[in-house]
């Protein structure tokens, strides 16, 4: 018996690393009832590429993260080359780093236009675009929306807290 801390649906936590016999046992168990062992080690790393990408979108991270680009700031974080990093994540995702980190990016910019208190500008800016009309083509090709359009869409959407 292989001592374990805790069982979800689809998930064991192990209290130690099995030996090399109890994992071929394990496996063996498991197969017949029709599961598989799924080495734990990728899905961990794409978790913390996405959580770096996320804070790197929304600018939670320090001035120095910002400068570098976003290559750079997922290497220096993961301690992986960055093509290493780049082919799993778009293996197992099925989309690239970099089209995960402009909707991230769109997915802050419509916060900020729900909140309704900056300027487009301001929000390209918050965002690090270079400018109104880059995030504006980013927002259409992931939104299918212009932002003005999506913000008057919000504000049309919105009650006052004495009509709920």
């Amino acid at each position: 018996m292989i001592p374990f801390q805790k069982v979800n649906i689809g998930e064991i936590r192990l209290m130690l690393a099995p030996s090399t016999n109890e994992k071929e046992q394990l496996n063996e168990k498991l197969n017949a009832l029709g599961f598989e062992i799924i080495d734990n080690k990728t899905g961990g790393l794409i978790e913390k590429i996405k959580n770096l990408v996320i804070k790197r979108a929304r600018n939670e991270v320090d001035e120095k993260a910002i400068r570098v680009n976003l290559s750079t700031y997922l290497s220096e974080n993961v301690h992986h080359e960055y093509t290493y990093l780049s082919s799993l994540f778009s293996f197992v995702e099925g989309r690239t780093i970099e089209n995960y980190f402009i909707e991230q990016r769109i997915e802050k910019a419509k916060e900020l236009l729900i909140y309704d208190q900056m300027t487009l500008s301001q929000i390209a800016c918050e965002l690090n675009y270079c400018g109104v009309s880059h995030l504006s083509k980013q927002f259409k090709n992931i939104t299918g929306l212009t932002p003005t359009f999506f913000k008057g869409m919000a504000i049309a959407h919105r009650f006052a807290m004495d009509k709920i």
